[in-house]
């Protein structure tokens, strides 16, 4: 058994003989009261999501998950398939497990996928990755007079991200994967 401090994103908890893998958490620590972790939680034999809430002071059961970097290859369907750098070896993973994160794929990507028993069970895509604009509105002159101003513009792999005016078509940017915000234009 281990601590509710130890949850986070990625994590696989086995709860009334199920598997649950942790899609989102939060440690909540309010003025009144005792601290908890509230969590959302995807049940790996049927693919719900659950919502679910744990006081400080109890145990969860998580279960050990082997993390291997992967690259990713290729979507079919709602089936997307990732190879271990190392042994060649592919593994599919349905897009139910993968949730939200599907958007910030793009071929070649390198993620760490959680395998439990010879199953990949979720995913943790980085921080920060590195897209190119492929199409960008021109900026209009006068645009700044108003201060922060951004536009939207499409990447490499059809995501769309509010950027600042300046970015251009062609550029390499960061897009923060927790927010899908824009973060910073890539130097060359």
């Amino acid at each position: 058994m281990a601590s509710t401090s130890e949850i986070h994103k990625g994590v696989v908890i086995q709860q009334h003989g199920d598997l649950y893998a942790v899609v989102n958490f939060q440690h909540v620590n309010p003025g009144k009261g005792a601290a908890f972790v509230r969590t959302k939680m995807k049940n790996l034999g049927n693919g719900k999501v659950v919502e679910n809430t744990y006081k400080t002071s109890e145990s969860v059961d998580i279960v050990q998950v082997n993390f291997q970097t992967m690259q990713y290859l290729y979507k079919n369907g709602d089936v997307y398939s990732f190879m271990n750098m190392e042994s060649y070896e592919q593994v599919d993973m349905d897009g139910d497990l993968i949730g939200d994160d599907a958007k910030y794929l793009k071929e070649g990507l390198n993620v760490v996928v959680g395998i439990y028993q010879d199953n990949p069970v979720s995913i943790q895509i980085p921080k920060k990755v590195n897209y190119t604009v492929v199409e960008a509105p021109p900026a209009v002159k006068g645009d700044t007079a108003s201060g922060n101003v951004t536009k939207e513009v499409t990447l490499d792999n059809g995501l769309m991200v509010k950027v600042p005016i300046f970015i251009k078509a062609g550029e390499d940017i960061l897009v923060n994967t927790e927010t899908g915000e824009y973060s910073e234009r890539v130097s060359q």
